[in-house]
């Protein structure tokens, strides 16, 4: 296929410098800043990825935003980006540049965040060092998803003449001034052109993009880097992918800014994060990092941080340039997993026989399993304590499976074998089989202790002996891999038998061999693929007894090495395996992580933005009130819009949408239809439920749910963010205006 600059490319080739290891894009040096400057910001394969966040307070505030800048700054940010709405906004950014020099922290970069308004991003460019300009509504305003058609080529390209006529004055501006640009393309706001003859597609955010990067490149501008945002991890994979492989197609090596858009607040936010950015860096691509939290900016950086480290980590990357990339244990050719479009393996999921003495069937789940390792010495303790902590429903003291009950559990002691022997224990253990909850324990232990019904864990080169030699009790076993196994092992799997395979290739940033827990996996799957073996495979990593479970880095490390394989749909569930870990954190971490991946829902899909200076409630705040409401309702999703400019194009994968539409006010939508407008902000939350109602998908919470979301309410810690103070103080302005009209 001809490289040409007038249209997309469908890619047949690569999208990353090798699929087998980690090694980092090659890109060109994007400069933002004076590029004599030491101050300067590089971004490029050359340079460590740069961390950098958005902040949210009023860009008219100029204290609110210089004070927020710099704690993003003082927490590790190199660039934040600041909203730029109109002309005034403008003029306030060029105070904002000038108290943040003043105040000592002129190497913080700044970048305007633009849409609708070319003139803003004409103005801010006199002194921001960055403009981001979003190819979706620049030139085109706002989405008003009508299915419009575009009849003929003719009609297509006078909106191409008209986007470069309203798009090359900045081009040529921030070529004279030495300015940076970002390209940057939300799934939620493509124009009705590229709508017209993509789709609402990967292809065509990247078609979205190359329009405007095609008018930079006519005017020999090439201070810019692309981004290929959206709230799904999955279909932001795969337009990253797609936009690298059209550039090395055409011989582009414009540099990368990753992010999952809208990914929400807490640990789901960050498993989204994870799983998406994570996926990427370790094939080697982005340059830099934004991690989009409902949450104040500052607390981005930690998991913007620790995403970073894993891409420097794994693509070895070092200034001396002496660093070498994660790799597969063992050398292949990858020859299945297809970049350009999605499509899950499934295994094949355990079948009952005559004479079970338990249902087997419910080992695992269709939509994704999850595992979680149990200590037989708290369940001695107290067994009601861990039935909950496993996800069940309590009847009269008898544990009962729910919508997101663990599966399967390994049992697990501190010291010698972990299979109880004790009748209080044993009677524990059988109440869970009977709930339809299995237990497993290695062959040997279950050999030495036997246990009805248990499945034995075996290395696969043991399971033919196991086979020969049965353990008493045990009707069903599984085969642990570490990914060195030789082809023909791995060939000859389906012969011993085994209802699942536990995949267990090292930790995700590799050992001292440099071996990559993902590129090492992808093997695995390369070879059961071409062999057209259906055995489903389980994510098996294992946690340092020191580990703090619930530290971002760990949840950084379980996205990307588990989620980095399941957005290829390479998985059928994951064993988290946490000696020190509670297990109800291990279980909902394990469910967040295969709802992040688009398999299993358990719980309510939030997509909600980030906060900006656009916003127009208080984000946090409202988040957890719906949460409150609304978070136990498994397959739907809510989306929480702080306004309109990408609000509503966001909600792509959304049943129904919270946007704020004017000050004090909300629009409701279902998919993308508002139905009903202008709802004062106090009373949109509990309109929300009644139109979740009526659309029926509404359930109410049980006792038992609504006593435990109270108390997970009462123990949040309340982090107020810039937006948060922003509306705090005008809640406290209107209170006292209130209050001088009641005195008079």
């Amino acid at each position: 296929m001809e490289e040409t600059e007038g249209g997309l490319l469908i890619p047949s080739g690569v999208y990353c410098p090798d699929t087998v290891q980690s090694m980092r894009r090659k890109t060109r040096t994007m400069y933002v800043g004076d590029p004599d400057s030491p101050g300067c910001v590089k971004m490029g394969s050359e340079h460590p990825i740069v961390r950098q966040t958005m902040l949210c307070a009023d860009t008219n505030d100029i204290e609110a935003v210089t004070d927020e800048a710099k704690r993003c700054a003082d927490a590790g940010a190199q660039l934040v980006r600041i909203t730029v709405q109109g002309l005034r906004e403008a003029a306030s950014g060029e105070e904002i540049k000038n108290k943040l020099v003043q105040d000592g922290y002129a190497d913080l970069a700044c970048c305007a965040d633009i849409h609708f308004n070319p003139k803003a991003a004409l103005r801010i460019c006199d002194s921001f060092e960055k403009v981001r300009v979003n190819p979706g509504n620049y030139a085109d305003g706002r989405k008003k998803f009508e299915d419009k058609v575009y009849s003929d080529e003719e009609q297509y390209q006078m909106e191409l003449d008209m986007i470069e006529e309203i798009f090359t004055p900045l081009v040529l501006k921030a070529k004279e001034l030495g300015r940076a640009m970002r390209i940057g393309t939300n799934h939620g706001s493509l124009s009705a052109r590229t709508l017209s003859y993509f789709g609402d597609t990967p292809a065509g955010m990247v078609e979205s993009a190359f329009e405007f990067a095609r008018i930079c490149r006519k005017h020999d501008y090439h201070n810019f880097n692309f981004s290929m945002k959206a709230s799904n991890p999955l279909v932001m994979v795969q337009a990253y992918r797609l936009l690298a492989a059209e550039q090395y197609k055409l011989g582009w090596d414009y540099p990368l800014h990753l992010g999952v858009t809208e990914a929400g607040e807490g640990e789901d936010g960050r498993m989204k994060s994870a799983i998406g950015i994570g996926a990427l860096l370790l094939d080697g691509l982005g340059d830099t990092i934004r991690v989009s939290l409902t949450e104040a900016a500052e607390l981005e950086m930690s998991p913007c941080s620790e995403l970073a480290k894993l891409g420097e980590m794994a693509s070895g990357f070092s200034l001396d340039g002496d660093g070498s990339g994660m790799k597969a244990a063992v050398p292949y050719t990858e020859t299945t997993r297809d970049f350009k479009s999605f499509g899950r393996r499934e295994g094949c999921l355990p079948e009952q026989r005559d004479g079970d003495s338990l249902d087997f069937r419910s080992i695992l789940h269709r939509d994704g399993s999850v595992l979680v390792p149990l200590d037989t010495d708290k369940l001695a303790e107290n067994p009601d304590v861990v039935y909950s902590e496993l996800g069940c429903k309590l009847v009269v003291g008898m544990p009962f499976k729910d919508i997101a009950t663990a599966d399967t559990l390994v049992l697990r002691c501190a010291d010698g074998n972990p299979v109880p022997t004790d009748e209080k224990t044993l009677r524990s253990v059988r109440r869970l089989q009977e709930a339809g909850i299995h237990v497993m324990a290695t062959a040997a232990e279950l050999r030495e202790r036997p246990l009805p019904g248990a499945i034995a864990m075996v290395p696969l080169a043991e399971a033919s002996a196991l086979m020969e030699d049965p353990i008493e009790g045990c009707e069903r076993h599984v085969v642990m891999l570490d990914g060195t196994e030789d082809d023909a092992a791995l060939k000859a799997i389906e012969e011993t038998k085994p209802v699942f395979a536990l995949l267990n290739t090292g930790t995700v940033c590799g050992n001292e061999s440099r071996e990559s827990r993902v590129h090492t996996s992808r093997r695995v799957f390369d070879i059961l693929i071409k062999e057209k073996l259906e055995i489903p495979v389980i994510h098996h990593l294992v946690f340092e007894d020191d580990n703090d479970f619930m530290a971002d880095s760990t949840v950084i490390s379980i996205g990307a090495g588990a989620g980095g394989l399941l957005v290829d749909g390479l998985g059928d569930g994951v064993l988290l395996d946490a000696p020190t870990a509670n297990p109800e954190d291990v279980r909902r971490v394990s469910f967040g992580l295969l709802q992040g991946s688009r398999m299993r829902s358990t719980k309510t899909d939030f997509v909600s933005c980030p906060s900006c200076g656009r916003t127009l409630f208080d984000l946090q705040e409202v988040t957890a009130q719906i949460a409150e409401k609304t978070g136990h309702l498994p397959g739907v999703a809510i989306a929480i819009m702080g306004c309109i400019v990408n609000g509503p194009g966001e909600m792509a994968d959304a049943d129904f949408g919270y946007v704020g539409s004017l000050p004090g006010k909300i629009d409701l939508y279902v998919g993308k239809e508002v139905v009903e407008r202008g709802i004062p902000n106090e009373e949109a939350c509990d309109r929300l439920v009644e139109l979740i109602k009526t659309h029926g998908r509404w359930v109410d919470k049980d006792d038992e749910q609504e006593a435990k979301d109270a108390e997970k309410a009462a123990a949040k810690p309340k982090v107020l963010s810039a937006s948060g103070e922003r509306w705090a103080k005008e809640a406290a302005k209107k209170a006292e205006k209130e209050a001088k009209k009641n005195e008079v």
